[in-house]
């Protein structure tokens, strides 16, 4: 009986979950990089006057963040397909679900951002002739992405981890890459279980945590500046 570690680091092993990471990184990164061109559209609009806009974006913004993903999974990938006769894939349901939910989250962070910049410094900005696209790109926009990027690095962590729960519609990604190893070594490895999703664990915390200490390091790094 071979031991849990021994399969563990096991060469063909490693190269499944290293495979199966590589999923979750890409719909990770074509979430999150959907997600950051929605949500600046997004959050620019919650910043506007309109009562129509404002009523509109909050029940978008609460839906996404009251509903779970698993739900919304479930209802892009069966609901769709049995209520419309859509075939969409598991991969194509992540990456339509996790935008969706990014960018509502991306777009309240940005419209924080710009709403936390004081009101007087577009005033200044445009007595001294600034023009709107001026204001916008060298007065604005600096000051919110410094508010901006630490707090959207944590949501980019957030969505890599619940990523995880993709492997419950099919699609093979790190998770469901070790249920599989598990299921196929179960007779012969007893520990299997332990070994692999400790594995696993290891992979979500080496990809998480560099991103994680940066958001950090630069929330500090401008606090101090």
């Amino acid at each position: 009986m071979e031991s849990g570690l021994a399969l563990l680091i096991n060469p063909f092993t490693v190269k499944r979950l290293l495979t199966g990471l590589s999923v979750t990184l890409l719909v990770s990164f074509l979430s999150v990089a959907l997600s950051v061109v929605f949500g600046i559209l997004f959050g620019w609009l919650m910043t506007k006057p309109s009562k129509a806009i404002r009523i509109v974006s909050k029940f978008y913004l609460e839906a996404m963040r009251l509903l779970p993903q698993l739900v919304l999974l479930f209802v892009v990938y069966f609901g769709l397909a049995r209520a419309l006769g859509v075939h969409i894939s598991g991969f194509h349901s992540a990456v339509i679900v996790f935008t969706l939910w990014g960018t509502a989250e991306m777009g309240d962070l940005v419209r924080a951002a710009l709403s936390s910049i004081p009101r007087h410094q577009y005033e200044s900005a445009k007595a001294i002739g600034l023009t709107r696209r001026q204001i916008l790109r060298y007065v604005i926009s600096p000051q919110a992405m410094r508010r901006l990027l630490p707090q959207a690095m944590n949501l980019v962590t957030r969505m890599i981890k619940t990523t995880s729960l993709i492997a419950l519609i099919g699609v093979i990604e790190v998770i469901k890459t070790g249920q599989q190893i598990i299921e196929a070594t179960r007779l012969t490895v007893p520990t299997a279980a332990l070994w692999i999703y400790f594995g696993v664990m290891v992979l979500y915390f080496a990809v998480c945590y560099p991103l994680s200490k940066w958001a950090s390091r630069l929330e500090q790094k401008w606090k101090e500046a």
